[in-house]
């Protein structure tokens, strides 16, 4: 069947995304023979992308790089009959089953969706905070902390976030400094609190980062600026971590499902089910508070069951 130009192939079950959330949901719903396809997307296979090594995902001992478990949850998917298409959907309709999602070489028609389209990290924006990632520039302490042990260590921000952060990076670093533009906390009171109370952390306010310093291997140092002098000064550091918030890939479901004020997906309660019967979510789209791997892969299989019930219901 033609649509335009493009083919349209009738499926069982879309999965939009593929991180761990959405290869978990593919090797769950493949078993259960849904016959799913991943729309992957360009940039597929998510944050642990960038991720070099990943330390705290259960049945690696040694660790494992973020793009080789990818390939690992691809190839186990694969193995079940899940295809994968690298292309992203650039265009949604859910207002009648099946549901339609375009790429730009196909047209599907879905029973059921699983949307598994993740979230970045917010960065800086600058070109030598892009030439240290992972080589000294993180957005994640969980993931990369321990890597800078008995370290000066800069953690960028004054939410939330950025004080669970530095507290987490207290128990590897000699210090942890915190570069805040602003001279007060975003931060809730008793987080804030608690981190201007540690004896390993302390504040470099009114300041931003404006360059990132390092050698051939490694961050080095920053370069901040006083934003009420602009007064520049150079602070010695072994890591930095970026810490002013994420952002959920949601945009192509805006007006479609709902979203909360920071633009991650609602689920109903203790299920992955949206508002529209039929599309489930998972992993760090509709996750703001958890945000690691394993968690995501967690809710990637709770989607497929999900979507495997639901479809065994309507059939």
């Amino acid at each position: 069947m033609k649509h335009g130009e493009k083919p349209v192939t009738h499926l069982r079950l879309a999965i939009v995304g593929s991180g761990p959330a959405g290869y978990t949901a593919a090797i769950y719903a493949a078993r259960a023979e849904l016959k799913p396809v991943v729309i992957a997307g360009a940039a597929f296979g998510g944050q642990l992308m960038i991720t070099t090594e990943v330390e705290n995902y259960p049945g690696f001992p040694e660790g494992v790089s973020g793009p080789e478990l990818i390939e690992m949850f691809q190839k186990q998917a694969e193995r079940f009959g899940a295809r994968v298409l690298f292309e992203d959907a650039t265009a949604i309709d859910f207002s009648a089953r099946p549901f339609a999602i375009e790429t730009d070489s196909e047209s599907f028609r879905a029973d059921a969706v699983v949307v598994a389209t993740g979230a970045q990290a917010k960065w800086l924006g600058l070109p030598s905070e892009e030439k240290y990632v992972n080589r000294g520039v993180s957005a994640c302490a969980t993931c990369d902390g321990a890597l800078y042990r008995g370290r000066r260590i800069a953690v960028v921000g004054g939410g939330d976030t950025a004080m669970e952060e530095a507290l987490f990076l207290t128990r590897f670093a000699s210090q942890v400094l915190v570069i805040h533009r602003r001279g007060d906390l975003r931060a809730s009171k008793i987080m804030a609190e608690r981190a201007r109370s540690h004896e390993k952390i302390e504040f470099v306010w009114h300041s931003e980062v404006v360059e990132v310093l390092g050698d051939d291997k490694a961050a080095t140092g920053v370069r901040v600026r006083d934003v009420r002098t602009g007064a520049v000064s150079t602070l010695e550091i072994g890591a930095l971590f970026v810490a002013i918030g994420h952002k959920p890939n949601t945009d192509l479901f805006r007006g479609v499902l709902d979203l909360n004020p920071q633009g991650y997906l609602l689920t109903q309660p203790g299920s992955t089910r949206t508002k529209v019967a039929g599309v489930f979510a998972c992993g760090d789209a509709m996750d703001p508070v958890y945000r690691q791997a394993v968690t995501a892969a967690g809710t990637g299989c709770m989607a497929a069951l999900d979507a495997e019930r639901w479809l065994a219901a309507h059939e």
